[in-house]
């Protein structure tokens, strides 16, 4: 159900790094995340840290230098130390937001290499649920405390600027044929199950971690192989249980239906039968006098 923007609560949550709040070479200082109001406007103004927003909902501009760029969820503008800059939420579709703010000597070097730059404040990371996930357990790292939380935040910060980067590197490639993207995208779901399959992996699981909704993955891996990513998953599990089955012949059909991902043997048995027109069982025994029929040439 939407939400008009009047029925949008304001809301606004910030949690402090509980170790230190010394810039040092790279140090998270605080992290937050805010509903804001309609028309909300911070600035015009200068901080004297690092200060990035990551749009979750909604819309906003955000305004430096004289230029003007108008944000919606998927994207990410960073604020540099002593820049006058401002912001502000759309009247009608207000924006949402995580932020994360962080100083120290290091702070360009690492901005600098994720691709931001005075004249690209912005980035957009598209579908992508890795950044706000990451700002996320920031927060939990500061709300749980620990005299690691630092380093923890540390680490998320670094991998949230190279989630920008890779969204970067992605607009600045060149046009590519059609489905070119699409293709890289279904190789990643292709290696990620193949070396997954004996876990208990869910698609979901999938999706939130190479960064996409599961929607999204579906649709694509679909459009470019015919399947689902459930439906590949399933084959690719009966096809490591066929070469067990034929191999392992010490493995018991329960053993194996574990070893290939499946928690239930008589799912697996019910499965396999679907798949190859035969139960495990009596695949084992045709492929055993196929053997023997074979050595007695």
């Amino acid at each position: 159900m939407e939400h008009t923007a009047a029925e949008r609560t304001p809301t606004y949550t910030v949690v402090s790094n509980p170790v230190s709040i010394e810039h040092g070479d790279l140090n998270v200082l605080f992290s937050g995340e805010s509903q804001t109001r309609p028309g909300h406007r911070i600035g015009p103004k200068v901080y004297d840290f690092w200060l990035l927003h990551h749009v979750l909902s909604g819309t906003g501009v955000y305004r430096v230098d004289g230029t003007e760029y108008r944000l919606r969820a998927g994207h990410t503008f960073l604020i540099e130390p002593g820049r006058l800059i401002e912001y502000e939420a759309d009247r009608m579709d207000p924006w949402k937001y995580r932020w994360v703010a962080f100083a120290g000597v290091r702070s360009g070097e690492l901005v600098g290499a994720a691709g931001f730059s005075p004249a690209r404040p912005v980035a957009d990371a598209g579908l992508s649920l890795r950044p706000a996930a990451l700002i996320g357990r920031i927060q939990r790292a500061f709300r749980e405390g620990g005299k690691f939380a630092h380093l923890e935040a540390e680490g998320c910060l670094r991998l949230l600027m190279a989630e920008y980067g890779k969204a970067m590197d992605r607009a600045d490639s060149p046009v590519s044929a059609p489905g070119a993207g699409g293709n890289a995208l279904v190789q990643r779901i292709v290696h990620y199950l193949s070396t997954q399959y004996a876990e208990p992996v869910s698609i979901e699981l999938m999706a939130s971690t190479l960064g996409f909704s599961r929607a999204y993955l579906s649709r694509v891996f679909k459009r470019h192989t015919g399947m689902t990513p459930v439906a590949f998953l399933l084959r690719l599990r009966i096809d490591h249980a066929r070469r067990l089955l034929r191999e392992r012949t010490e493995l018991t059909v329960e053993q194996i239906a574990a070893s290939v991902g499946f928690q239930d043997p008589l799912y697996f048995s019910k499965q396999f039968r679907r798949i190859c027109g035969m139960p495990p069982t009596a695949y084992r025994e045709q492929m055993r006098q196929l053997g023997a029929s074979g050595r007695g040439r």
